[in-house]
């Protein structure tokens, strides 16, 4: 046997590093220990004042706001919602603006750096109402720790745009990509802060690993945000070339840059550090429903934005990148000029035709309460709670039922007997420094219908190993008339992986359904009248069929991403299209973007509840359709119920409480 020589061995353990690096944040061993989130339920929960919302989004990159989270953030500006943008890094990378047709000019990176922000700064100005050129009010915001970030606020008819610049540096000369670096430091990393061109900031102190989570900790607590927007900690295997995963710059073996999951991970491990440092210091527990977007996932999929809503998403690209004849008074340029003009719309990798939310569905859980009133069920600060209605459309505080650190979205099930399941995401570990990083699937189940709640339960994952863990899908589950419960997941594979609850209340084991589908998130799922279950899920080339476990012969059209199902039927919408299409691809009449929710009513037959182009509520029932046109908007999908009472639709508003709308 041929024995490898030293230098074969310590090439093979730095290729080991490096590849841990850029995968964003991994595995190993902790060098600290942070403040533990407390699982346990009955927590005092901070409601905060009624109205009161604030959206806080921390991103990697000047403009990954932009490509990746509206329209989301936009429409919540729009509705009057202040938002604070948060910017890791300087933005700086080789410090080359480039101009489309021109040859580069020299690398500057402090220009570079601050072309940017002066785009940020233009396109900000438009989504307020104001000219681009709109002088902002800048200065600098100490963070503690030595550190200082650069601030910008602007304000406009009693709306509120502010941006944070923290100037981590993006590269550093001993490592190509500093933020994974830090993510997975063990050490005693530092990375000196980045110093724009004519940023009011006169010099800030380095950040190391707790340096940087300490200082988003911080500004959680600051301004005590109650919607938070993050890039994808945990982003989707990407099999390929090193050629191509290059050009696209993209981490090996996975479809984002490393800097967004880093930066991901770093701001998920904020936010578990905000709300176990409130609970530790006896004040109750922050309430904000927070939310993680796709990044560069969005070049691999079907795109999913009907065209209005594409244009208004590209339009906020525009003035970030400007144009060098523009005369913006920023003497280091005008904006991000790779990014000008039609180019988010031309450029080959689409990131801006499509907006996926990591975990999708989102947003309240319904179930009907023994007296007939509704009970809630949503996360609220990484914490599962129930809300009920203490009359009709009038909802109490929430209730804290515990589970934390929870992924944002709950699948749910009703048993024979009225009792209630509910699944989630729980972030069984984040430690950065090398340290463990897993997620698991967890129940909590009702101990009687209406009732109380059987302690929290463990049920595993379908794949092995903390890496493969973290590619969990959003749960969805149903109660089948054989009382039986078909709990859906989609795996590390990208593809469904199935556990299934016997009617005595045991569990199966996990299983990957059989087929070759490799298919997205926010899977659709109904029983039929004969009593199977019927399972959807977009794929690459259609939509996936199974029932009862079994995949389904014959071949289903292609979805942009949303699929519901109601009766065992299909509806879907087309990659790029508004037009929701039904079981017989006709137009089901619901025109929209987003998510949809389906039930069936007996008097009424199938009942959809989507959201229009401008993001309203919309119901389908009875051959009509009808909008909701006041109250506040909703955060993630608002929840369908058609019972006794008639259809019943319920959001979460910015300010963390329910609302209800009866149509």
């Amino acid at each position: 046997m041929h024995r490898p020589s030293r230098r074969t061995l310590l090439a093979a353990a730095l290729a080991g590093l490096a590849a841990t690096v850029a995968a964003g944040c991994s595995v190993p061993a902790p060098r600290r220990t942070a403040p533990a989130a407390d699982p346990a339920p009955g927590k005092a929960l901070a409601t905060g004042e009624p109205g009161r919302a604030l959206l806080f989004q921390i991103v990697a990159h000047p403009d990954d706001d932009l490509y990746f989270m509206n329209p989301d953030a936009q429409r919540l500006l729009d509705a009057g919602v202040p938002l604070v943008s948060v910017y890791v890094t300087a933005g700086e990378h080789t410090g080359v603006n480039r101009v489309a047709g021109m040859p580069p000019a020299a690398p500057d990176r402090a220009a570079y750096s601050s072309a940017r922000r002066q785009g940020l700064r233009q396109s900000y100005a438009e989504a307020l109402g104001l000219p681009r050129f709109t002088p902002w009010r800048r200065g600098a915001l100490a963070l503690g720790g030595g550190r200082t970030a650069e601030r910008a606020v602007l304000e406009h008819g009693g709306r509120r745009v502010e941006l944070l610049f923290l100037d981590l540096p993006m590269h550093t000369p001993r490592r190509y990509m500093a933020l994974p670096a830090l993510w997975e430091d063990r050490g005693a990393l530092e990375l000196p802060a980045h110093r724009s061109a004519g940023s009011p900031v006169a010099r800030s102190g380095p950040y190391d690993h707790d340096g940087l989570v300490a200082a988003l900790t911080g500004l959680l607590r600051r301004y005590r945000p109650t919607v938070v927007h993050t890039l994808d900690p945990d982003p989707d295997v990407q099999p390929g070339d090193d050629a191509t995963r290059r050009r696209n710059s993209e981490q090996p073996g996975y479809s984002d840059h490393g800097d967004h999951t880093a930066v991901a991970c770093f701001s998920w491990a904020a936010l578990v550090r905000w709300v176990a440092e409130e609970v530790r210091a006896g004040a109750p527990v922050p309430v904000f429903a927070a939310s993680a977007f796709r990044g560069y996932y969005n070049r691999h999929w079907p795109k999913n934005l009907p065209p209005g809503v594409l244009a208004g998403k590209a339009a906020r690209l525009v003035p970030y990148g400007g144009d060098p004849s523009w005369a913006c008074g920023n003497p280091s340029g005008c904006g991000d000029y790779g990014v000008g003009g039609d180019r988010p719309l031309t450029n080959r990798k689409g990131w801006v035709r499509s907006t996926h939310h990591r975990w999708p569905g989102a947003g309240p859980r319904l179930a009907e309460e023994p007296d007939g009133r509704l009970a809630a069920y949503a996360v609220a600060g990484l914490r599962a709670v129930r809300l009920r209605e203490t009359a009709p459309g009038v909802w109490g505080g929430p209730e804290d039922l515990g589970g934390g650190p929870l992924a944002p979205s709950l699948g749910s099930a009703v048993l024979p007997d009225g009792r209630l399941l509910l699944f989630g995401v729980r972030f069984a570990a984040l430690e950065g420094h090398g340290g463990p990083n897993r997620r698991e699937v967890v129940l909590l189940e009702q101990r009687s219908p209406g009732g109380p709640f059987l302690p929290w339960r463990g049920l595993g994952t379908p794949d092995r190993g903390a890496e493969r863990s973290r590619r969990l899908g959003a749960p969805v589950a149903v109660a089948a008339p054989d009382g039986r419960v078909r709990l859906y997941v989609r795996n590390a594979a990208r593809g469904v992986a199935e556990r299934v609850r016997a009617p005595d209340g045991s569990w199966g084991p996990w299983r990957a359904l059989p087929g070759d589908a490799v298919v997205q998130d926010g899977f659709a799922v109904s029983a039929d009248a004969a009593g199977r279950v019927h399972l959807y899920a977009a794929g690459r080339k259609s939509v996936r069929h199974w029932v009862d476990g079994r995949e389904a012969p014959g071949a289903l059209p292609l979805s942009g991403s949303t699929v519901a199902s109601a009766d065992g039927g299909l509806y879907f919408r087309a990659p790029a299209s508004a037009r929701l299409l039904g079981p017989d691809g006709a137009d089901a009449g619901l025109d929209g973007h987003g998510e949809v929710r389906a039930a069936r009513s007996g008097a009424l037959g199938t009942v959809l509840l989507g959201t229009d182009a401008a993001g309203r509520a919309c119901v389908r029932a009875g051959g009509r359709l009808r909008t909701r046109t006041g109250g506040p908007v909703a955060v993630g999908a608002p929840a369908l119920h058609v019972g006794a009472r008639g259809i019943t639709v319920v959001g979460l508003g910015p300010d963390g409480r329910p609302w209800s709308w009866r149509p």
